[in-house]
């Protein structure tokens, strides 16, 4: 089917100016599902055309084709996951099916082979025709290569149900992801199609296609088997078959050699023995290049499927990973006769819910293992002493990295992390020698291989060790500034601010500082060098390489970087540019392109042209796509949300104060947009760490998993001050106290706040600070409280069910910040603990806990309300069922926005009480009646 959209201009609309606008309305919880963002975005590579998404909230989005030269767009209703082929000469996408026939096949519960499917879609950018496809599950087309796609049609409903024999003799789902495979030339249009393909996969340069097929009931003959499709001849040849499965396929740069998984069982058998299997131009089919009997393979060992395979650049390695074989479970044990028990044990390395969390994981763990085609070699690399093997980016050096904290992970309880021991790994015969004892910190290798390097976090200094040499050299000590957080206020070791990379042939490493980034010599030669000459600390910008190819492994002499920009002092955003030193040109210190009171997010170049685009939004501002030749010349193609003006918004500005200990202290002030600074507004705190940095970021108006609907709220009158808090150790609760309170005090002062109806929310680590602050002040007359802490001393040895991990480390190291154990300070975890001081609360307070929290325990939620119940305390309690952390259902986040609303609302401006605070709602009215009316 042939669609011809008109092209349309975003950039033409005209605005009227009137002498009296009319009243704008307050945003209400009706507008959630059609408010916009930008969902992918690309630009082509000769930077003509720019292609990205527009997604509601809920609802059906749209695609935009943007023409550089002709500024002209071409708008497809529902177009999703967008791809410009490498020529730039068309756009492949989804299209998805309309949101209401997928929402009414839910109601209606119909079968994953009955929803509603999506379509694929082309794009000739030539001619803007719009080329549609039904029934696509997927589509590919080459990384490198163009003039052709791929795409796998879905099974057709009729045909889902059906069985079909495998070569085991087992009945295996013919829906089991199997469909037909078409092979288009874009070109031309010619196509060709390959029936019971169940996966496929492009080389880079798109002259091979690697394809998976399934047997076929319907035809005896049929077998499961992996083809080599030949693009330019337009034929397959047969690599494997018979084989039970297929996983993994993998091509090498050139697209000549392909390997991939096989396994002669079942790919459901109890114990998988996978074969690892080669194929290079000149044989007639792929051979078994290892398998668990190989030399070089450990006794009892076997082919991980589980594992990545891929070729160095050069083509002369093949990565591979191998496991040991799992025992087969005895299938004659009754299961209900059998005890289900989990044993804890002191001497476990990891916690036993953190061992069921993972075991899925650890089931599937594979052990880094490289087979040399030439001379059919396989060496293994990592084992269960070396568990972590790190090969550098191309595959190509001598040398791999390996480390490993087996012996270290006890610790991980209660201080969050490991020591780890790092081995220098010799990939041509696969030797180990020991390079660094139980660091604590993290190591790297360097994309040629050439050293391995840390950050030691003790030292607070990067290392590297010379591979070739065993030399070891403190890189960064010749710089001057510090090259960990500066600002780091736990009672822990500060973080490294990072590496930005390195330069060709691994000739120097660029570290950060706050601001700059500096050059490095790792053989300690030549004294380090600010590259961006110290405008990063004069001017107090932020500056971080932007990595714009994904490709790059490391920077070339000569090349010109981005940089993102960030100015502490007035919190703008921005780009810059600047050069690195090469052999014709020198050095060029960074160059602003702009800087300004905007955030600026996901910067995108043209790789054959300069081009650009990126994604520019304020407060006021709704995000927007903007593009052009240079940054800041870029123009706005795109308009999200022009029913926003409809709405009384909002501003944002950086609010300052001291604190009570004296300090300097600053925060966001949200002020509605019809303020008027002779009335009296209400106000909200909204507090987490530290937020002022996202000062000109977007808050659009989204139930949200349960922090503050902050445009929300300003739009109805609200207005909402977000302060930031520097922590004293030992002390978290005072140092809340400290910045919380001394801005409610400072801010009562203002003429126009009502200093009489102040509240406070907060969510996980805020929800905290809101139980604590109740307990020391009344100088709030509502109180919100997402997922609290309580009690810390009952937290502290808890789980975090998330992840299974304990919570000690928490408190002694982390976020939490005691910095010390429940047995060393007993009465620091009283002091902070709310439940303590419940009997000093006067402020009423809604609480959310939700059964399913994998973060705080719901029981330190129940804690507080139960406690506060007891002393007569108006408060309330809301458990999502089986939620998590945040809210993840969105009929869940819409609920809470109502509630919150309603809840703030009676407090502060004197609304009417709903009925879920003033009586309740009974168990026996659970799902007939949400308590949301009023009397």
């Amino acid at each position: 089917m042939r669609t011809t959209f008109l092209a349309f201009s975003l950039l033409g609309a005209t605005s009227f100016a009137y002498a009296q606008q009319p009243a704008k309305k307050p945003l209400d919880h009706s507008v959630y599902d059609s408010w916009q963002s930008i969902g992918t975005k690309l630009i082509s590579n000769n930077g003509q055309w720019v292609v990205y998404t527009v997604i509601p909230q809920e609802g059906d989005g749209s695609l935009v084709i943007y023409d550089r030269k002709t500024s002209q767009s071409l708008a497809v209703p529902r177009g999703s996951s967008p791809v410009i082929t490498q020529d730039s000469r068309y756009v492949v996408f989804s299209i998805k099916p309309l949101f209401k026939d997928t929402r009414e096949a839910r109601i209606k519960k119909k079968k994953t082979a009955e929803m509603p499917k999506d379509s694929m879609g082309i794009v000739a950018l030539d001619s803007k025709d719009v080329l549609k496809f039904p029934a696509v599950k997927s589509f590919k087309t080459p990384a490198k290569g163009s003039g052709l796609l791929a795409y796998l049609l879905e099974k057709p409903v009729a045909d889902s149900t059906q069985k079909n024999t495998a070569d085991d003799g087992k009945n295996i789902p013919a829906d089991s992801g199997s469909g037909t495979l078409v092979i288009r030339q874009l070109g031309t249009g010619a196509q060709d199609s390959v029936k019971n393909v169940t996966e496929f996969t492009f080389s880079k340069p798109g002259n091979s296609l690697l394809i998976e097929i399934t047997s076929d009931k319907k035809d005896p003959l049929s077998r499961s088997g992996v083809l080599l499709w030949h693009t330019a001849a337009r034929k397959a040849d047969t690599l494997s078959r018979g084989y039970g499965g297929y996983k993994q396929f993998a091509f090498d740069e050139k697209g000549a050699q392909a390997a991939y998984f096989g396994i002669r069982d079942s790919s459901k058998a109890a114990q998988q023995n996978y074969q690892l299997l080669y194929f290079k131009p000149g044989q007639d089919s792929a051979y078994i290049a290892a398998d668990k009997t190989s030399s070089g393979i450990p006794s009892g060992w076997s082919i991980s499927a589980n594992s990545l395979i891929y070729f160095s650049k050069d083509g002369q390695r093949l990565f591979f990973g191998t496991a040991p074989v799992l025992p087969v479970k005895d299938t004659s044990i009754v299961d209900f006769e059998v005890a289900k028990v989990d044993i804890w044990h002191y001497k476990d390395d990891f916690l036993q819910p953190m061992q069921l969390k993972n075991a899925d994981k650890e089931l599937k763990r594979s052990y880094a293992a490289v087979y040399y085609p030439a001379s059919g070699r396989v060496l293994q690399l990592g084992d269960k002493d070396l568990e972590n093997v790190v090969v550098p980016a191309e595959g190509n050096g001598d040398y791999a990295l390996g480390y490993t904290d087996k012996g270290e992970r006890i610790p991980l309880q209660w201080v969050g992390r490991t020591l780890k021991t790092a081995y220098l790994i010799n990939l041509n015969d696969g030797t180990r020698q020991k390079i660094k004892d139980k660091l604590d910190g993290f190591y790297f290798i360097s994309p040629a291989g050439k050293y391995i390097g840390w950050y030691d976090l003790v030292n607070r200094q990067w290392f590297t060790y010379e591979n070739a040499t065993g030399t070891v050299m403190n890189i960064s000590k010749g710089i001057p500034t510090p090259v960990f957080d500066e600002e780091d206020d736990h009672p822990d070791v500060p973080d490294a601010y990072g590496l930005a990379g390195w330069l060709e042939n691994d000739r120097f490493a660029y570290i950060y500082d706050r601001y700059d980034i500096w050059q490095v010599d790792p053989t300690g030669k030549s004294a380090p060098q600010a590259i961006t000459g110290g405008i990063g600390r004069k001017e107090k910008i932020c500056f971080r390489h932007l990595k714009l190819d994904a490709e790059e492994k490391f920077f070339r002499p000569g090349e010109t970087l981005l940089l993102s920009a960030f100015q502490d002092t007035t919190k703008y955003n921005g780009y810059y540019t600047m050069r690195l030193a090469g052999k014709k040109g020198k050095a060029v210190l960074p160059r602003q392109n702009v800087l300004g009171p905007n955030s600026y997010t996901d910067l995108l170049k043209a790789r054959d042209a300069s081009a650009y685009t990126f994604t520019k939004a304020s407060y006021e501002l709704s995000p927007d796509v903007y593009t052009g030749a240079q940054i800041d010349q870029a123009v706005k193609i795109s308009s999200t949300n022009p029913q926003q003006q409809g709405y009384n918004w909002g501003t944002a500005s950086l609010y300052k104060w001291t604190s009570f200990s004296g300090k300097p202290a600053e925060g966001i002030l949200y002020k509605p947009e019809n303020f008027d600074s002779t009335k009296q507004y209400p106000v909200i705190f909204y507090f987490y760490e530290k937020l002022t940095d996202g000062l000109y970021n977007y808050q659009p108006p989204a139930p949200t998993p349960s922090r503050l609907n902050i445009s929300f709220f300003v739009s109805r009158g609200y207005l909402v001050l977000a302060p930031d808090i520097s922590y004293e150790n030992g002390y978290p609760g005072k140092s809340a106290y400290d910045y919380v309170v001394s801005a409610a005090e400072h801010l009562a002062k203002q003429p126009w706040v009502d200093g009489k109806n102040m509240g406070i929310q907060g969510q996980s680590w805020g929800g905290y600070q809101v139980a604590y602050l109740i307990t020391q002040t009344n100088i709030f007359k509502a109180a919100w409280a997402g997922a609290p802490v309580a009690n810390m001393t009952s937290a502290y040895g808890g789980i975090r069910w998330e992840s299974g991990m304990n919570r000690q480390f928490q408190y002694e190291h982390s976020q939490s910040r005691i910095g010390a154990t429940l047995w060393e300070k007993p009465e620091l975890y009283i002091e902070n603990s709310p439940l303590f001081n419940l009997p000093r609360v006067n402020t009423p307070v809604a609480i959310m806990a939700n059964d399913a929290d994998g973060a705080v325990p719901w029981y330190q939620g129940i804690e507080m309300f139960t406690g506060l119940r007891r002393l007569g305390k108006p408060v309330w309690l809301l458990n999502y069922n089986n939620e998590a952390h945040n809210l993840v259902q969105r009929q869940n986040r819409k609920d809470i926005q109502r509630r919150e609303q309603q809840f703030f609302d009676h407090y502060l401006k004197g609304a009417p009480a709903p009925q879920w605070m003033e009586t309740g709602v009974p168990a026996t009215e659970k799902g007939i009646n949400w308590g949301w009316k009023t009397e």
